[in-house]
């Protein structure tokens, strides 16, 4: 039983670093889409400190098509500061899949259109020209997921 974290062309090894972390200890399977802004190899992950990086179900993808073919019987959500849901309107089923965009640009805006429903948001104020960080929103979408889900078997 378990969830799927999407990272599209995460930027940053230490949000991904952390969001890795998330994953390694929720049994939540981590798909990224490349290109990535860093290298997964061994010595710049141990800078990050991503000493547990091989505690984490990892897949590596060229698009994020080819992820969404590939798991086309689950659900996918798309956290976007731009949706008119909140986070915690769905009601999150073992399986699905939270997807995420590159902490510069987030999502496209054409997936997004495609996709409206399927849109999720973390209240917040905009007026400040910033959103909630990467690895924060990752965790924040993804406990409310497990929360209603009974948390699983986590303890």
């Amino acid at each position: 039983m378990s969830f799927h974290i999407v990272l599209v062309e995460p930027e940053i090894p230490y949000n991904t670093g952390a969001i890795a972390r998330t994953c390694a200890l929720t049994k939540t399977s981590l798909h990224l889409v490349h290109p990535l802004g860093f290298s997964t190899d061994d010595k710049h992950l141990k800078r990050a400190g991503l000493d547990y990086w091989h505690l984490v179900e990892i897949s590596h993808y060229d698009s994020l098509t080819e992820v969404m073919e590939k798991y086309r019987e689950h659900k996918f959500y798309f956290a976007t500061t731009k949706a008119e849901k909140l986070y915690s309107d769905p009601k999150f089923k073992d399986g699905d899949f939270i997807v995420f965009g590159k902490e510069t640009k987030g999502l496209p805006e054409t997936l997004l259109k495609e996709h409206k429903e399927e849109c999720i948001k973390i209240p917040m104020l905009h007026n400040y020209g910033r959103s909630l960080n990467l690895a924060n929103s990752a965790n924040i979408i993804l406990f409310e997921a497990l929360r209603q889900n009974n948390f699983f078997d986590l303890d």
